[in-house]
């Protein structure tokens, strides 16, 4: 296939949509098979295959035991932090689903009840995915470690009538208990949930005897319930309704609910293991992420069992359990063809490993691909893992509401030159503009507000759990007719898109506009820095001026004003005196959320004087009160 050939071939997902998508509905297996594509009739709110009929676990897991497939490997548990591994084939994580899904059903569990799920990365957070799936149910996984308020706050809009946790979970340095954590949000939550299921774990200090009695909940042991449950078939459902929530952060304080429906997820999801990620049956696929974000849910979880493929569950750090080679050990042991993890992950490994030179101690010859997405992936980092791996690249951007890549290198179809900092072509389905803030469409090169004319591909929100009008303000309204992504970034002559950063982490410097990701790209570029942010404070005179924070690689001592001096040069040679770019600060480490993504309106909040919002979902709150009195002398 040529380079023109998938130009052509997005052309088409855009101008004979309901052709191309019900063309691609043909790798799903449907107890009734849709004859349209898309329902517009009550846009902007659009649905998928409507008259589909399907079951979203059967085409995970069932369909591949009547191919013949029951003895390969589905699920593959490799715990570094409890040195606990398995493997678990077609037929018996069919059973364990099966099993689950049953055990939910003399629960009460039906089509259209909602589960919320908080566990640790173990086996039983899968299972429970997809016997939710199984019955039609509705699950909303909570990332495991979420403070007890916010897991009361989504309990309040999911009203789930069952909540499924375990004991804790293991972090390298700690232990983190997870039911007094239920117990609380549940004397938090107005929503009275009537069951709780624990799985539980060695090693934790509190029981369910000691939780369960402050609490109107019945808690249950899952291994007695799940040995005593009948095994559950698959409950047929409408291609449109919700497979899941998953909450995001909203402005206001509240959670915003992201629904992903039964029909286009699947559809969306197999096209992009082929295309984008060239992963088929009997492949194993690492997706180093967590099951609580969207990434875990579609490429831990619902992509690699739809095509036939092995999908690793990880359950440790990418450095510290025990160095900085725990991916290439995985790669090696399990011989792992396609490898997605995020850029944060690649920069802690070099900051510890600047030489990658474990990487050389293991067989890497299975690996056919990177993949990267998360946050934006800076050219040296690109560079840097290409050079140690001897594999291509592929930057790949979407997010949460999307639920599969907006732009990405369609390397199972077509592999396309890589341009450094790009994440490629938008893939099928995607009409992307670039816009200025009055709407106005952009000449290529030009940065602007990324946009994603409307109706966005199969597998995309079609709404927010219970409140469109809340859909429609948040995404719909800035630009009518297309939604809003927030990203800043530009498309080049030839179509490739750049994602420089948050449309608010656009600095404005007396008057021109310069994209904080352009300058952190030019940053990490110095040999000495294995991580950077750059926000843009307050400024009396210029209404605004960057500012540098960085951490600096493992072994490296660099003199702070020399390595400002080379860092402002630079970024003067780079990007031009107009950036003014004089403000450095070395620091031991950057604030992110737990998914990866550095916090840099709250870095900005903080140094400007303002109370910032503390998200919840940040890894390590001691980093920002490290980073404060840095960050305070910026003013």
């Amino acid at each position: 296939m040529t380079s023109q050939t998938y130009r052509q071939l997005h052309d088409r997902s855009l101008r004979q949509r309901d052709e191309f998508w019900l063309e691609a509905a043909a790798s799903v297996h449907w107890e009734q098979a849709p004859q349209r594509a898309l329902d517009d009739s009550a846009a902007p709110i659009y649905r998928w295959f409507p008259d589909g009929r399907l079951n979203l676990s059967y085409n995970c897991l069932d369909r591949h035991l009547e191919a013949g497939r029951g003895e390969q490997t589905a699920l593959i548990y490799d715990s570094a932090v409890t040195e606990d591994s398995r493997s678990y084939t077609y037929a018996e994580l069919t059973d364990e689903v099966a099993r689950c899904a049953g055990m939910l059903a003399g629960l009460g569990v039906g089509a259209g009840d909602r589960v919320v799920i908080y566990l640790p990365m173990i086996p039983q957070a899968p299972i429970a995915m997809l016997a939710c799936a199984r019955l039609g149910a509705v699950h909303s996984v909570v990332f495991g470690g979420f403070a007890a308020r916010e897991l009361a706050s989504r309990i309040d809009d999911a009203a789930p009538d069952v909540v499924l946790t375990a004991s804790g979970g293991v972090e390298p340095s700690r232990r983190v208990e997870y039911l007094p954590t239920v117990a609380e949000a549940l004397r938090l939550a107005t929503h009275k949930v009537s069951s709780v299921v624990v799985q539980q774990r060695d090693g934790f200090s509190h029981s369910v005897q000691e939780v369960a009695d402050d609490s109107q909940a019945q808690w249950h042991d899952w291994e007695q319930l799940t040995a005593q449950a009948s095994p559950a078939s698959p409950v047929t459902v409408s291609a449109t309704d919700p497979l899941y929530i998953l909450y995001t952060s909203g402005t206001t304080g509240r959670p915003k609910g992201v629904v992903r429906d039964q029909g286009g997820t699947a559809v969306a999801l197999s096209w992009s293991m082929e295309a984008i990620y060239a992963v088929g049956p009997g492949q194993i696929m690492l997706t180093a992420s967590d099951v609580g974000w969207v990434v875990g849910h579609s490429y831990i979880v619902y992509a690699p069992l739809l095509v036939g493929a092995a999908t690793v569950l990880y359950e440790g750090k990418p450095v510290g359990t025990p160095d900085a080679g725990a991916f290439w050990r995985m790669v090696e042991q399990h011989r792992i063809t396609a490898l997605f993890t995020a850029p944060t992950a690649l920069r802690a490994i070099r900051k510890t490993d600047p030489e990658a030179a474990l990487a050389g101690d293991y067989d890497l010859s299975s690996l056919e691909h990177l993949f990267v997405a998360g946050e934006r992936l800076d050219p040296a980092t690109q560079r840097w893992i290409g050079d140690a791996l001897q594999v291509p690249v592929i930057d790949n951007w979407w997010q949460t509401e999307t639920g599969w890549p907006i732009a990405a290198n369609p390397v199972g179809l077509d592999p396309l030159p890589v341009k450094e900092g790009s994440a490629t072509l938008p893939m099928v389905g995607y009409d992307v503009s670039i816009l200025g803030p009055a709407g106005e469409e952009l000449r290529a090169g030009q940065e602007g507000n990324i946009a994603l004319r409307l109706p966005m591909p199969p597998g995309t929100l079609p709404t927010l759990w219970g409140d469109d009008q809340r859909f429609i303000d948040s995404y719909l309204s800035a630009f009518p007719g297309f939604y809003a992504t927030g990203d800043s970034g530009y498309l080049d002559e030839d179509g490739y898109l750049f994602v420089m950063g948050r449309t608010d982490d656009v600095i404005n410097v007396s008057g021109h506009r310069l994209s904080a990701g352009a300058i952190e790209a030019v940053i990490a570029s110095h040999p000495a820095v294995a991580e950077c942010a750059v926000i843009g404070l307050a400024d009396e005179l210029k209404g605004q001026r960057a500012s540098g924070f960085v951490v600096l690689k493992a072994g490296r001592e660099d003199d702070a004003e020399t390595l400002r001096a080379e860092l402002t040069d630079l970024v003067r040679r780079m990007i031009g005196p107009v950036a003014d770019f004089k403000s450095v600060s070395v620091v031991s480490a950057l604030p992110k959320t737990r998914s990866g993504k550095i916090l840099r309106k709250t870095m900005r909040q903080i140094a400007d004087g303002e109370q910032p919002r503390i998200p919840s979902t940040i890894e390590d709150a001691s980093v920002l009160d490290d980073l404060t009195p840095v960050l305070r002398p910026q003013r």
